[in-house]
């Protein structure tokens, strides 16, 4: 009994010390976002979510007790996410501003109350947790399946540009401590979603071997998507070098010999002309 114990102290103190480095792993681009004073096109619904399913994550560890592992670790994602939320906001453009205030009310705010107060007053503890443990559940597979967004984008365009190798091997460190953790304390609700965090992890690795080493493809994106400031300009300046000129463009800079062909038929007229005479 007390080795099992000592092996969840183990992998729940893994568990914890792998998902700090990787809660802090988006800390760069928002660096960017600070000295750019922009918010760089970035998305705020992964950082939404993530800080209601640190909420959640607490709520269960609390009505469980003993969770402590659980309890550290999600404390810290809440301040950490909300620290990238509030820096996203306080950059983001007017529009990304009422977006991210938005679905902070809808998911932080109606959301977890509603849990909240359809699960606390539930007369039968049991019942209570297991409803919990479910949409836990839930919110950290949907967690753990938001990288196939990446995963399609680089089977497209077949570089690992977007999908940084050193994140996915913590991701799939965290799913393997957090999983023997959950199967060691005998939760499938902790165990479940981290089989497709190490499921997903492997997957990412595997696509980076293949593509590593293969030249870089600049795609065109859909317009609809928001794309980054830096991004755009490499685009556009791509697209300025390759885009055919237009008519008064070419007889200005004599591109495409539109001002050779003028000069030739201004000549040709005066020669016919002197002939005449």
């Amino acid at each position: 009994m007390a080795l099992h114990l000592s092996w969840v102290s183990v992998f729940g103190d893994l568990g914890v010390i792998v998902s700090f480095m990787v809660a802090f792993s988006p800390m760069p681009a928002f660096y960017q976002i600070y000295k750019k004073k922009t918010s760089e096109g970035f998305q705020s619904l992964p950082y939404v979510i993530s800080l209601f399913s640190a909420m959640l994550w607490i709520y269960y560890a609390l009505l469980k007790k003993n969770e402590m592992h659980l309890i550290i670790i999600n404390i810290f994602c809440c301040f950490i996410q909300s620290f990238y939320i509030v820096t996203y906001v306080y950059y983001g453009r007017k529009k990304e501003k009422v977006e991210a205030v938005k679905l902070m009310l809808l998911f932080n705010v109606l959301g977890s109350g509603l849990i909240f107060f359809s699960t606390y007053f539930l007369h039968n503890p049991k019942t209570r947790l297991c409803i919990l443990g479910y949409i836990c559940l839930g919110f950290s597979a949907s967690t753990y399946a938001a990288p196939l967004a990446i995963v399609r984008k680089v089977i497209k365009t077949k570089s690992v540009e977007f999908m940084p190798f050193t994140l996915s091997v913590f991701l799939t460190i965290q799913a393997v401590m957090w999983f023997f953790y959950g199967l060691l304390k005998k939760d499938i609700n902790i165990a479940g979603p981290n089989i497709l965090g190490f499921i997903f992890g492997i997957l990412q690795m595997i696509l980076y071997a293949i593509y590593k080493n293969h030249p870089k493809k600049m795609v065109v994106e859909d317009p609809k998507l928001q794309l980054s400031d830096q991004l755009e300009s490499v685009v556009s300046s791509d697209v300025n070098t390759t885009a055919p000129q237009t008519k008064d463009k070419e007889y200005n800079n004599g591109g495409g010999g539109g001002g050779d062909v003028e000069a030739q038929n201004i000549k040709k007229n005066t020669l016919d002309a002197s002939q005449k005479v």
